[in-house]
């Protein structure tokens, strides 16, 4: 198994630069079911982030990408339930990265979570500091 790098799934979603992301949709053509590529919950946290903040994506076309990756069999996504879970969440206005910390905490059996962050603490029942 290998893993993708962000930069290489932001080439093939995005198709913005034309060398690069005929190399990253090729490569990602040639991976198997039984050879498969592996995304790690730091490389989809920073995807959406790049796609949204520095791409400008919609939200509504990041969801897309998100499901695309999560329905394409020859990618294993790290802990694939949560990052749906978070999906879903965004979906209804959650923070991704947010959401994922959430569903990740849950997964772990973390029973408490503390920030500063208000938005958070609110929709997630956080422990707001200060």
């Amino acid at each position: 198994m290998i893993t993708l790098d962000t930069s290489v799934l932001v080439r093939a979603l995005a198709n913005d630069d034309p060398h690069q992301s005929k190399k990253a949709q090729a490569f990602l053509a040639g991976l198997t079911v039984e050879s498969p590529g592996f995304v790690n919950l730091i490389v989809m946290t920073e995807l959406v982030w790049v796609l949204q903040r520095v791409l400008k994506f919609e939200v509504n076309a990041v969801h897309q990408a998100l499901d695309t990756l999560l329905g394409t069999p020859v990618l294993e996504i790290e802990d694939g339930e949560s990052v749906g879970e978070a999906l879903e969440a965004s979906r209804r206005g959650a923070d991704f990265p947010d959401a994922l910390i959430e569903a990740t905490n849950r997964l772990y059996g973390v029973t408490e979570t503390v920030t500063f962050d208000q938005d958070a603490a609110r929709r997630f029942g956080w422990q707001l500091l200060g």
